[in-house]
């Protein structure tokens, strides 16, 4: 009876795990350009989207489940070869075999927990990215992001303060030709 509530137990943690996924677009706000209809920013975010899926090859939820998957499975399969060995030794090889799939279970899930969600939000930062990127090149607005005109370099120097006077330079002493200043 006692097994039968742990692997329920076992199994309704691998349902819940198994419930949360990444997003299937972006988690990143784009505003239309003002002006913009409707219409053409919807547009332009399904293009993007695409585009931004087509960059990362793999959707960031689909990655995270197959991490999660192969922790589970490899851990299912140790612990089911620990548990028969130990459940061997005392003269029942299946019941261990069973205790030891299901500790295996959860174990592997949980250990394969961490890693399979990094790797589905670096998978999501890119299609993140690659949207933003896309949207922007399109004209839409990144919060966040400010349009900074770009400064104009002049060629001249600024003026001299206000009650400068010029020193004496090479040019200017007796018998020496003067540079005109620039006009």
């Amino acid at each position: 009876m006692e097994l039968k509530r742990a692997l329920i137990w076992c199994l309704a943690g691998v349902v819940l795990i198994g419930c949360a996924t990444m997003p299937a677009g972006p988690s990143v706000m784009v505003l239309p350009e003002p002006g913009k209809p409707f219409e053409e920013f919807k547009s332009d975010d399904e293009v993007c989207r695409q585009w931004a899926m087509q960059r990362i090859q793999v959707p960031p939820d689909e990655i995270v489940n197959k991490n999660l998957a192969g922790g589970a499975a490899i851990g299912t399969a140790m612990g089911a070869a620990l548990g028969a060995a130990i459940g061997a030794s005392s003269g029942q090889p299946a019941t261990g075999a069973a205790i030891g799939a299901g500790s295996g279970l959860v174990t592997g899930t949980a250990v394969a927990s961490g890693p399979a969600y990094a790797a589905g939000s670096e998978a999501q930062r890119r299609y993140d990215s690659a949207y933003q990127q896309c949207m922007y090149a399109k004209g839409n607005q990144i919060p966040g992001l400010a349009a900074v005109p770009p400064k104009r370099a002049s060629g001249l120097p600024p003026p001299p303060p206000p009650g400068y006077t010029r020193r004496a330079s090479a040019s200017s002493l007796p018998g020496k030709t003067p540079i005109p200043p620039p006009p």
